[in-house]
């Protein structure tokens, strides 16, 4: 599963390469100001110039970057739950779970978000979809998932939870 959701957080980081580079090169390319920033109902507030739109696929990159580099040290992980040689294995287990799935979900909402702001620009007046907060609580709800998940591993002596 861990392949799948690498490769599907790859396809993602491709996606968003080439939104960006068409917004640049491609045909209709941006010229103008673009959106920056949207308001809690989702109209743009914020303009800037079109080289801006280097800044959300450098930023995904590095969150990319920076848990892969992680998950690659789980024995440096600090789990919220003391961590025994009893329970390490499984605590490790949940996270390596949890990284790909935060990865992946962070990469795509960040290359939708990549690609709304530039239809925004070309439009001049999108709207943020109401959906866009799904995407934010769907990686609140898988780091919320995985957490429950380790609080709920078992330390010796404890009885089994259900």
């Amino acid at each position: 599963m861990r392949k799948w959701l690498e490769g599907i957080a790859i396809i993602a980081l491709g996606v968003q390469g080439w939104v960006t580079y068409r917004a640049f090169f491609g045909a209709g390319r941006l010229s103008g100001r673009i959106p920056t920033h949207f308001d809690h109902a989702g109209n743009p507030n914020g303009w800037g110039q079109p080289s801006s739109l280097l800044i959300l696929p450098m930023v995904t990159l590095g969150i990319y970057l920076a848990l892969t580099v992680v998950s690659k040290f789980p024995k440096g992980f600090k789990d919220p739950k003391r961590v025994t040689e009893e329970n390490r294995s499984r605590l490790e287990q949940l996270t390596l779970e949890m990284v790909p799935w935060l990865k992946m979900e962070l990469v795509w909402l960040f290359a939708w978000f990549q690609w709304y702001s530039i239809d925004a620009a070309r439009s001049g007046n999108g709207v943020l979809p109401e959906f866009f907060p799904f995407g934010i609580a769907a990686v609140l709800a898988t780091a919320g998932w995985y957490l429950v998940g380790i609080f709920h591993v078992e330390r010796p002596g404890e009885p089994a939870t259900k």
